[in-house]
């Protein structure tokens, strides 16, 4: 098989191939290996290789429905014993996994070959991939542009063709963000769908699920058929589903969709005209189809939404600072961490029980008011994101963050600035350039992200589709449609060359 060839294969067609015998895995794995060592120096996206353990994996009697394909693991949250588990952070360069995850002992079972494990921001916290440890992940539709994040060196991989499928999760958008910008399929599932352990009951209070990024729909359905099924000791769980959902995308929506849609971002910021239009492509090629369309916002108050989210990520923040001193053996302090992370410490450090709480019953009030929702609308779209890809280093930290890191440097407590009003200021300034994924994460509903629009500079922008719990079927039918017409985004250009 020659290397063009392999790029041009999704997951299920190299597994289809080896299960004819057609190749060997062994021969995957090498293509594999030499699409990242080809590409990775200039994209970034792969962090740490584990080219000589998947050798002898492969060279083992593999069995599964992804028998013998390469794939990379995100290295947050997708633990393997004995290999890095770093968070994207210096302060955890050194420390080895003590386990498997969950979600990696299920995709073992699958059959995939475990090649390394992609870049991330560190902790996860960003919607793009810049970790000082690692450096910025690049994307491959334009190497001066992130790939998002937090599963933006995933994103990269994939879309560059080093592998057909990454490991990613999603904890306020983090799947469909680097979808959105890399011209990818990613879909969120429902909170307790997918496996977050052992090391976790609930990933990010249940804002985080599990999955992976994909270039065809169909990846990501067979995957998620993979990875669904109960977990002993999560904190979630919701009723298995009975199908497959491989099987329901090949399936056309019989009914007329009740649809409602909105282009206003939900905090108020602005929206640029390339993430309106790929909502409007797709609404009119919904219109042809005849599903019933309306113009008509989320019943929820945006901004109570967007503060509730960063009350968990304060909070987990700080937490994930402070869990350090086991790992360090003595207190972090601002030289372990980025800047940027070690202000969202102290801010969640100023917080009190209570305020975390009241935040928390935000997200409730909001998971009912879309489940009401969603009784009449079987599907919410909005932009997946307000803007195209940034330049790589546009998210320094803004003159505001920079004089909120002096105030509480100096004062040891960021309890200040509050008073100041700086943390409404910062929630603002953080989620300008992605509003639109958190809410799916606080309600556990499924969303994802369909690659339909490319700007006039080059760059993909994606539409974000949501639906009621436990709707994954009707999503991945409907991007199972939509990825058989022009509206979805080709990828193959990008995949017949190196990154540009």
């Amino acid at each position: 098989m020659k290397r063009d060839e392999y790029k041009k294969y999704d997951g299920l067609g190299l597994a289809e191939l080896v299960k004819k015998k057609e190749v060997k895995p062994a021969e995957l794995l090498e293509m594999a290996v030499s699409e990242i060592e080809t590409q990775n120096p200039q994209l970034n996206a792969v962090i740490h290789s584990m080219y000589e353990q998947a050798r002898t994996t492969a060279g083992m009697a593999i069995t599964g429905q992804f028998a013998g394909v390469p794939i990379l693991l995100k290295d947050i949250g997708q633990e393997i014993k004995g290999e890095p588990k770093t968070l994207g952070s210096k302060a955890l360069y050194k420390y080895r996994a003590k386990r498997d995850s969950e979600y990696v002992s299920r995709l073992r079972k699958s059959g995939f070959l475990f090649l390394g494990q992609t870049n991330v921001p560190e902790f996860g916290l960003m919607a793009i991939t810049e970790p000082v440890v690692y450096g910025p992940a690049k994307n491959p539709w334009k190497l001066t542009h992130t790939p998002g994040g937090s599963s933006g060196g995933s994103a990269a991989a994939v879309a560059s063709g080093m592998v057909p499928i990454a490991g990613a999760n999603d904890g306020g958008g983090s799947i469909r963000i680097p979808a959105a910008y890399c011209g990818l399929f990613g879909i969120k599932p429902t909170r307790g769908r997918t496996p977050v352990g052992p090391q976790l009951g609930r990933f990010w209070q249940g804002a985080a699920v599990e999955h992976v990024l994909t270039r065809t729909v169909r990846d990501s359905a067979a995957v998620l058929d993979e990875l669904k099924g109960a977990e002993k000791g999560a904190a979630f769980s919701i009723p298995d589903y009975d199908g497959s959902f491989l099987d329901i995308i090949q399936q056309p929506i019989e009914k007329k969709l009740r649809i409602a849609y909105s282009t206003k971002s939900p905090i108020g910021t602005e929206v640029h005209p390339d993430c309106v239009k790929a909502v409007t492509k797709t609404l009119k090629y919904l219109e042809t189809e005849g599903h019933s369309l309306e113009e008509k916002d989320a019943p929820i108050d945006g901004k109570k939404v967007a503060t509730s989210y960063l009350s968990l990520y304060f909070g987990e923040v700080s937490a994930m600072v402070s869990s350090l001193e086991e790992i360090l053996g003595r207190k972090a302090t601002l030289n372990d961490v980025e800047p940027a992370t070690w202000l969202l410490s102290l801010i969640g450090k100023s917080m009190s029980a209570q305020e975390f709480v009241l935040n928390m019953r935000e997200w409730d009030v909001a998971a009912y008011a879309m489940e009401e929702f969603h009784e009449t609308y079987d599907l919410y779209i909005t932009p997946a994101t307000a803007f195209p890809p940034a330049k790589i280093g546009d998210h320094k930290l803004t003159p505001l963050e920079s004089i909120a890191l002096q105030v509480t440097g100096k004062l040891g407590s960021a309890a200040i600035l509050k008073k100041m009003g700086i943390v409404e200021q910062l929630v603002q300034e953080s989620l300008k350039r992605v509003p639109f994924t958190q809410l799916a994460n606080l309600t556990g509903q499924p969303a994802m992200s369909l690659p339909v629009h490319v700007t006039k500079e080059g760059l993909p922008v994606g539409v974000q589709l949501m639906a009621g719990r436990g709707k994954e079927d009707l999503l991945l039918q409907m991007a199972g449609q939509i990825e058989k017409t022009e509206l979805w985004v080709g990828m193959e250009e990008l995949l017949s060359t190196t990154a540009k």
